[in-house]
């Protein structure tokens, strides 16, 4: 079962050495479309194309088409396959790149803050090198700096004369950036760099004080070509160009030219632009095509007539079946066909963010390595292969395997003949067929292997009715309780998107017992199930909110009374039969989803069963995004007060300033209360509306700014009688109208700023570059599709059931103008209240209210967008940084910060919590 002798072939000779050994077609045109008769290619031999074996010598250019197709009528050998693309974005250069760039921020954390460190690693390399001749460092520097211009135009005329000069051009593009991403650096680190960063990284050069480059701008570009171009793959070239970067290295050092930082710098650089080059412009593809397959198969005993590709799959299972290889359907002259699988270094990178991902949040689960090599890949699948089918279970019984080159390897199986479970219709999905694939996942548990991806696709129905398992490859040996679990749980909802919940329930019942089946209740959650099975869940769970939004819709508009006064009831009592008839009409249409069903079907079965869902995760995205916003902005926060007297700033406070700056932040709360009640036509106690605005306070010490308080309104909203939807739509549109006159503001105050300080109408340059940032920003949005749809998607919802409220609301145009008026008057409050913590410590002569107010509304934008709680970290830092770029000395800005979130954000903090008690109380929230 082992590769063969010779499989491997020689590293002068791979695919990627030239156009004439490249196993590329052309552009990619789409999957595979079914088989064609080509008659230029003579009488067909199978379902398929003609194409040329590799031992026919090199084939010509093809022609444009979705399909590689040629011949020749020696070997009768037929491929029909999807050309493959030119060039490939490849996963592991991005993996390589964010390695690089990781690298590059742990050496210069290290300069800043290990300054003991870099400066005794430079001491005992001087003291270890001071003893060298100096005749034998000027004979190797003089070696070193002509091998290392030599070397690569050495390796360029090696490729030119093998007709690869896309390769050379990938390197030369690489070595510009390289050049451009070194002067950056080298200006950044002279001019605003830390002390301890220039100490670690340059030197002194002479006695005039100049100092030696940070980043060398010869040895960066030179280390990013030779990486692009592929001469680390080369072992011969590989071991030239280490040892030549090496003395260059050795001898820079001695002569006093470097630090150890700068060379580890240099290389990282260089290595983290020429991967960043190549996946932006894309590699050449070297993948092995149907025609290396063929000769594959012919070195392991098969005499193959022709392959047919199998049609690629679209939708949400794209992403995660793009890892499990490409798959051929391959006749052979004598025999009957076989199923094969290619799988090379490219598709073993798929999916690796995704599962290094799953790794870090997920508890408990034991999955493949994220990265593993071809081998592992290869000896693992067969492994579950035969496992499974000792077992006693119905898998794909594997006959061969072997390497096709450095880079592929394949698996040989034997031909199903059958459609997965996703083809077939609903009718022909049996109790007897559900049955029998709980059998096959009887028999895999009963000698604790795992699956681990039990859906659709996977499970392959012959034409006897047979259940077969497929892609055992992310499957597991020795599996543990809580890993089998997952696999009943997810067959449990593959099969109930299919046939139901109840039949589901029935069918594992039956082959497994209620026990095992009432024991994976706890792991029956979304993050438990597969990529595929997640999206698909999502799916009917927005048309399931569809349906319900329609139909409370309808029951409103049949609902609501005549507008030609022919009603005799009371506007009081048709108010109260309309809310009646839109509960029970969303009561009608209130809809469970499927995974509540089944936890429904099992307690029927087993009461007594476990529904506590399981913890899996380990860490959740918002918590790890807040924790490391909040290290951000306290390490600033702490590094700023380090110079700040607060003594002497305390002393000369002016506290007039302050309690004029108290007094503001309490008026914000009225006008919080103004804004939102403007967009609620129903009737609303205003005072309790303003103590729910304060329990909002204490809401965002625990919640984003932009969440908690939108949840809080919303709340209590319902509890005064609004219906949910109204109240949703309620709080959009107050937070629409928000939004909106925040950017007019902060376009108005920006113009103002720039035109304060000149006679002539000019804006200043900041307005227009935001401006023209937007611009930008707008047009890449319409322009990307996929951008374009996700954010046509998220206004179409939020217009969706904003626009019927702003109707109500614009029939009352007083309510109208209160939430205009609360809106304005909430960011003058804010505004006022900055600029009194300012002149509170005598900045008020430094700085217009035009330049406090742009700050205050960037600031306030950047809080609002921050995952941290309140917007701590962000709000501090965007403030600070703000007024002193408006002109105000540190530490006046610092204290004017820091007393007015005092003031907004610390301060109601306890009030907040005495009102929201006092609301949860009285069922208001």
């Amino acid at each position: 079962m082992g590769p063969p002798d010779g499989a491997t072939a020689d590293d002068d000779a791979r695919p990627d050495d030239g156009p004439e050994h490249s196993p590329r077609g052309g552009p990619e045109a789409g999957p595979h479309a079914g088989p064609q008769a080509s008659p230029q290619a003579g009488p067909p031999a199978g379902p398929a194309g003609a194409a040329a074996a590799p031992e026919a010598g090199p084939e010509p250019p093809p022609k444009a088409g979705p399909h590689r197709r040629a011949s020749t009528a020696a070997d009768r050998l037929e491929v029909d396959e999807p050309l493959l693309a030119a060039r490939v974005h490849r996963p592991s250069d991005l993996v390589r790149l964010l390695v690089g760039i990781l690298g590059i921020a742990v050496v210069l954390g290290i300069s800043a803050f290990a300054h003991g460190t870099t400066v005794g690693l430079e001491e005992d390399i001087n003291k270890g090198t001071g003893q060298a001749p100096d005749l034998l460092i000027k004979v190797a520097a003089l070696v070193s700096s002509i091998a290392v211009l030599l070397l690569p135009v050495a390796f360029a005329i090696e490729r030119l004369i093998k007709r690869d000069g896309l390769r050379i051009a990938d390197g030369v593009l690489a070595a510009v950036l390289a050049h451009g991403v070194t002067l950056a650096t080298d200006l950044w680190v002279s001019q605003a760099a830390p002390e301890s960063i220039q100490d670690a990284l340059t030197r002194s050069a002479g006695a005039g004080g100049a100092l030696t480059d940070p980043v060398h701008g010869y040895l960066a570009p030179v280390i990013a070509y030779m990486t692009a171009v592929g001469m680390t793959r080369r072992p011969r070239w590989r071991v030239a160009l280490w040892v030549v970067l090496l003395l260059d290295a050795f001898t820079m050092l001695v002569s006093g030219y470097t630090t150890p930082f700068s060379i580890i710098l240099t290389v990282l650089i260089g290595w983290s632009v020429a991967y960043g080059t190549l996946y932006a412009v894309g590699s050449p593809n070297v993948r092995p095509t149907g025609q290396n397959l063929l000769a594959g198969l012919r070195r392991v005993g098969f005499q193959p007539v022709s392959a047919m590709r199998a049609e690629t799959t679209d939708g949400p299972e794209a992403s995660e079946v793009s890892d499990r290889g490409r798959r051929y359907h391959v006749t052979l002259e004598d025999g009957p066909p076989l199923d094969v699988t290619v799988v090379d270094r490219e598709q073993q990178a798929q999916g690796f963010f995704y599962r290094v991902w799953r790794r870090l949040t997920l508890r408990g689960i034991t999955t493949r390595r994220s990265l593993q090599s071809l081998r592992q890949a290869l000896e693992q699948e067969a492994l579950l292969a035969y496992a499974a089918i000792a077992a006693g279970a119905n898998a794909q019984k594997l006959i061969a395997t072997s390497e096709l080159g450095p880079d592929a390897v394949m698996l040989v199986y034997e031909h199903l003949g059958g459609r997965t479970l996703d083809s077939l219709a609903d009718e022909e999905i049996t109790d007897d067929l559900t049955r029998n694939a709980w059998e096959q996942v009887r028999a895999l548990q009963s000698r604790r292997i795992a699956h681990r991806r039990l859906t659709g696709d996977a499970l392959v129905v012959d034409r006897s009715g047979t259940v077969i398992l497929t892609d055992l490859r992310g499957g597991e040996i020795a599996a543990g309780d809580l890993v089998l679990r997952m696999d009943i749980a997810q067959l449990l909802t593959t099969l109930g998107l299919r046939v139901g919940a109840e039949r589901a329930v029935a069918s594992a019942v039956s082959v497994l017992g209620p026990d095992a089946v009432a024991d994976c209740l706890p792991l029956l959650q979304p993050i438990a199930l597969s990529r595929s099975t997640r999206a698909t869940l999502r799916k009917l769970a927005r048309e399931r909110a569809e349906r319900q939004r329609e139909a409370v819709l309808e029951s409103s508009r049949a609902a609501r009374p005549p507008r030609d006064g022919g009603s005799a009831t009371s506007p009081a009592a048709d108010r109260k039969a309309e809310k009646k008839a839109l509960d029970d009409a969303l009561d009608g249409a209130r809809e469970e989803d499927l995974l509540s069903q089944i936890r429904q079907q099992v307690l029927l079965l087993r009461p007594q069963a476990p529904v506590e869902p399981a913890r899996l995760e380990r860490i959740r995205p918002r918590t790890l995004v807040s924790f490391i916003a909040g290290a951000f902005g306290a390490y600033f926060l702490l590094t700023q007060l380090a110079h700040v007297d607060f003594a002497t700033i305390i002393g000369e406070a002016q506290w007039g300033w302050v309690g004029t700056a108290l007094a503001f932040s309490v008026l914000t709360y009225f006008a919080a209360a103004m804004s939102l009640l403007g967009f609620v036509p129903e009737r609303v106690p205003f005072l309790r509306t303003v103590v729910a605005q304060v329990a909002g306070s204490f809401v965002k010490l625990v919640a984003p700014a932009a969440v908690g308080g939108v949840a809080l309104n919303t709340r209590f909203l319902q509890r005064a009688g609004v219906r949910p939807g109204l109240a949703v739509a309620s709080v959009g549109a107050s937070q629409l109208f928000g939004l909106a006159s925040h950017i007019l503001l902060l376009l108005a105050f920006g113009y103002l700023t720039g035109t304060e300080k000149t006679p002539e109408m000019t804006p200043s340059r900041t307005v227009i570059a935001g401006l023209l940032t937007v611009a930008v920003l707008v047009l890449v949005v319409t322009a990307v599709p996929f951008l374009r749809k996700f954010v046509a998607t998220r206004v179409r919802a939020l217009f969706a059931g904003v626009v019927p409220r702003m109707l109500d609301v614009l029939q009352r145009p007083q309510k109208l103008m209160t939430g205009i008026g609360g809106m304005l008057l909430l960011t003058g409050c804010f505004v006022m209240c900055l600029d009194a913590s300012v002149r509170a410590f005598g900045g008020g002569e430094a700085i217009s209210y035009a330049s406090i107010a742009v700050v205050f509304l960037a600031g306030n934008a950047l809080g609002s967008a921050a995952p941290t709680p309140g917007g701590i970290g962000a709000v501090e830092t965007t403030l600070t940084l703000g007024l002193i770029a408006a002109g105000l000395e540190r530490e006046v800005a610092i204290s004017a910060v820091l007393l007015f979130r005092l003031m907004t954000f610390w301060l109601p903090v306890l009030p907040g919590w005495v009102s929201f008690n006092f609301l949860t109380r009285k069922e208001a929230i």
